[in-house]
């Protein structure tokens, strides 16, 4: 029997508990022609299998059966089913109510996100949430500006938890649409079923945008509520802003610290390395080949968020397909100077490179593990000076030399001392930094 052979094929592909809990309870009902009609024991049942396996059940049937060519779910004794499942039936161990989530960006996965020195306790936090960890306690508070993450990363929570745990009660979406929501239903008197989905029809709650609650006194005290009876409940809150709750401005002190309860990461502006894989895996989702040394420009100076990032690799393409989709170094250029402003944004790469022309040393001698003072010490001058002139990190400047921050951060102290006590390296210094700002 086709779906039989199916089935181990299946078995093969998909991980124990997925197979047992919605493959193994379908049954052949059918077939009509070209499509074999699979039975399942209610709608929403069908309506999940229907979303997120029938089309690999499809394939895996098809090169079984050439002669098929559709499978469809239907309820035992019911018609079709075609993933809206209307009026569905629960499951017996469904707890009331159901998931409510914003449209999920596909890509917005854990797998598809870039973890770097500045975002990986987000990520690992989110990782804990997502299958429902206790090592971070019931509450998460992540917060950053734009671009740089908490959107992918409450996705990717929201992601796991559909995939792996379909029966856990989710809502996800901003706090603009739980304070629109709220009002409606005061309009409406129906604030018990308001209060009733949040509470007790809800085993993790995600809400973003926080801070767009400022001033809105009543929402807070209805989130307020809703917080603490899931966080009492053992239930799981996940939330981001753009600011963490003590920045916020004009929000209830008990409401602020309810917010605070949990772990609060913040996300910061990925490093040079974390530039440089971003900038890879997105040239490399527009089929755009990038030699590493325009790689390596790029990350240093498309300094921004991800979505700058992201621009700058669309620009790239569009203005490669108008050059045969040749990418070259006169292209690459003119795209940074045209998003970023100019082609000649300060860097600890060319502060390191003004240095070693003083010096007569080249930047890979710089990088090598040599410690021969006339290498050494240029290269402690040079991390020196790139944190003096510029807002690099001292994991940036350190990705530039090959070495780590604790590096970094004694040649400056080195560099410092020196500088205090020998008149000579403080006119050196004095010299250089008049050349760097010429730059």
């Amino acid at each position: 029997m086709v779906w039989e052979k199916a089935k181990e094929t299946l078995q093969s592909s998909l991980s124990e508990s997925v197979f047992s809990l919605w493959i193994e309870p379908l049954k052949v009902s059918g077939r009509t022609g070209s499509q074999l009609v699979l039975s399942c024991p209610d709608r929403y049942f069908g309506a999940y299998v229907t979303q997120n396996y029938l089309e690999l059940i499809t394939h895996k049937v098809i090169e079984l059966d050439g002669a098929i060519e559709t499978v469809a779910i239907k309820e035992d004794g019911g018609s079709a089913i075609d993933g809206s499942a209307p009026n569905q039936l629960r499951l017996p161990s469904l707890p009331e109510g159901k998931s409510m989530v914003r449209s999920l960006h596909p890509r917005y996965t854990f797998d598809d996100f870039m973890v770097g020195q500045s975002n990986i306790l987000a990520q690992s936090a989110c990782r804990s949430m997502s299958i429902l960890d206790d090592s971070i306690g019931p509450c998460l508070y992540i917060n950053s500006t734009t671009g740089l993450g908490k959107t992918h990363l409450t996705h990717a929570i929201a992601h796991q938890i559909l995939d792996s745990q379909p029966m856990t009660r989710l809502h996800y979406l901003t706090a603009q649409q739980f304070a629109a929501e709220m009002v409606q239903n005061i309009r409406s008197n129906a604030m018990d079923n308001f209060k009733r989905k949040y509470q007790e029809r809800c085993d993790i709650l995600l809400v973003e945008d926080m801070q767009s609650l400022t001033g809105k006194k009543k929402t807070q005290q209805e989130l307020n509520e809703v917080l603490d009876y899931l966080i009492k409940s053992g239930k799981r809150v996940v939330m981001t802003a753009n600011k963490t709750p003590r920045e916020l401005a004009d929000i209830d002190d008990d409401f602020r610290s309810r917010m605070s309860s949990g772990l609060i990461t913040s996300i910061h502006k990925p490093d040079l390395d974390t530039r440089c894989r971003i900038i890879m895996k997105k040239a490399a989702q527009q089929n755009i080949n990038l030699p590493d040394v325009f790689v390596d420009y790029l990350a240093q100076y498309v300094t921004g968020d991800v979505r700058q990032i992201e621009s700058t690799i669309i620009a790239i393409g569009a203005r490669a397909a108008l050059n045969n989709n040749t990418v070259n170094e006169k292209l690459i250029e003119e795209v940074v100077q045209f998003l970023t402003g100019s082609t000649k944004t300060l860097t600890a790469r060319t502060i390191s490179e003004l240095v070693g022309r003083q010096f007569k040393v080249s930047l890979d001698e710089m990088q090598s593990k040599t410690r021969k003072r006339s290498v050494a010490f240029p290269r402690q001058v040079a991390m020196y000076l790139s944190r003096k002139h510029t807002e690099d990190t001292l994991a940036d400047i350190g990705k530039v030399f090959k070495r780590d921050h604790s590096t970094v951060m004694h040649s400056i102290k080195v560099v410092s001392g020196l500088s205090r006590r020998d008149n000579s390296v403080s006119a050196q210094l004095k010299y250089l930094s008049d050349k760097v700002r010429q730059l």
